[in-house]
């Protein structure tokens, strides 16, 4: 099976302007006489590739564990798109009809407006994915959040697709289970043919 990683390396990943730089802190190593290598991590929830929960711009919206699993795992489209704002006419010219998961390749340029929110979750789109920091941008981030996220649409940011050509994929992107978070880290795979394909 082939798969391709659409994950960014979080330490190293751009972080939006205002979150708090992702750190290492070294609890212990076998190089120093310790029985084993252990770290620690602090970051943002939203640093690298991740998930956005309802809760992040909704009040009393979905947090990431009460997000259903299976908006983040099954068929889904990779589309290429300039850098720039993406509007809803856009969206409709894009976006198939019965298209649940869409991951927009746009080089970490191209951003939602609320019209493009708003078609999404009219064409009853799960999964929003852009390999931009955010759906938004600075000045325009509520509203585009919101127009997916008040709908429940799973969010996913910060995705790595320059190895993803435009075309159908099989989405494995299962966010860390957090209690009561707007967010989570994400491990998020392409793979070129469904793996549950034939049954158990």
């Amino acid at each position: 099976m082939k798969l391709i990683d659409i994950s960014a390396e979080l330490l190293t990943a751009p972080v939006y302007p205002g979150d708090p730089e992702p750190r290492l802190h070294v609890v212990n190593r076998i190089a120093n006489g310790d029985e084993c290598n252990l770290s620690a991590l602090y970051a943002c929830l939203h640093a690298g590739t991740h998930a956005d929960a309802p809760m992040h711009f909704v009040e009393g919206g979905l947090s990431i564990s009460e997000m259903p699993l299976d908006c983040y795992i099954g068929p889904c489209t990779v589309v290429e798109i300039g850098p720039g704002p993406v509007t809803g006419e856009q969206i409709d010219a894009l976006v198939k009809p019965g298209c649940e998961r869409v991951l927009f390749k746009g080089g970490g340029g191209a951003y939602f407006l609320e019209s493009a929110g708003d078609e999404l979750t009219a064409l009853g789109v799960r999964l929003v994915g852009t390999d931009a920091q955010s759906v938004g941008c600075p000045g325009n981030q509520v509203r585009p959040h919101r127009a997916l996220l008040r709908e429940n649409v799973a969010v996913l940011e910060g995705l790595n697709l320059e190895e993803a050509k435009p075309g159908d994929y099989f989405l494995i992107a299962p966010p860390v289970k957090i209690a009561g978070c707007d967010g989570a880290p994400v491990r998020a795979v392409l793979a070129v043919e469904d793996p549950f394909r034939g049954g158990a």
